[in-house]
C-alpha cells in the first residue's frame, strides 16, 4: 500500500520546497519497478511536427527583451509571432544599412 505523502505543490499550485524528509524517502531509478523503468525510459519527445523550428542564437537589445518577457510566459512564441507578422509587409534586406550604424 503506497504511503501518503504530503502535496508537493502549495494552495497556489507553486512546486514547495522538498524537505529532508521527502529526500529520505527518495528512491533510485534502479529500485523502480521494471515496468515503470521502462516506461520511463522510453518517453521521449519524438520528432517535431511540421513546420519545424529552428534552435539558433541571437541576441536583442535589452529593450526588446524587456518587453516580450514582461508579457508572460509564451514570450518566444509572440516575438516569433510578431517577427512572422512583420515579414509579411517588410524586406529584412531593407535594414542592412540601418543595422550596420
Amino acid at each position: 500500500m503506497a504511503k501518503h505523502l504530503p502535496p508537493l505543490t502549495d494552495a497556489a499550485g507553486e512546486v514547495r520546497e522538498l524537505t529532508r524528509v521527502d529526500a529520505s524517502k527518495a528512491v533510485s531509478f534502479k529500485q523502480l519497478p521494471e515496468a515503470l523503468q521502462r516506461t520511463l525510459s522510453s518517453r521521449s519527445r519524438g520528432p517535431q511536427k511540421t513546420p519545424t523550428k529552428q534552435q539558433v542564437t541571437v541576441r536583442f537589445c535589452p529593450e526588446v527583451l524587456a518587453r516580450f518577457r514582461a508579457s508572460g510566459q509564451g514570450w518566444q512564441s509572440r516575438m516569433d509571432a510578431a517577427l512572422q507578422d512583420w515579414l509579411k509587409t517588410h524586406d529584412p534586406s531593407e535594414l542592412v544599412q540601418r543595422s550596420m550604424d
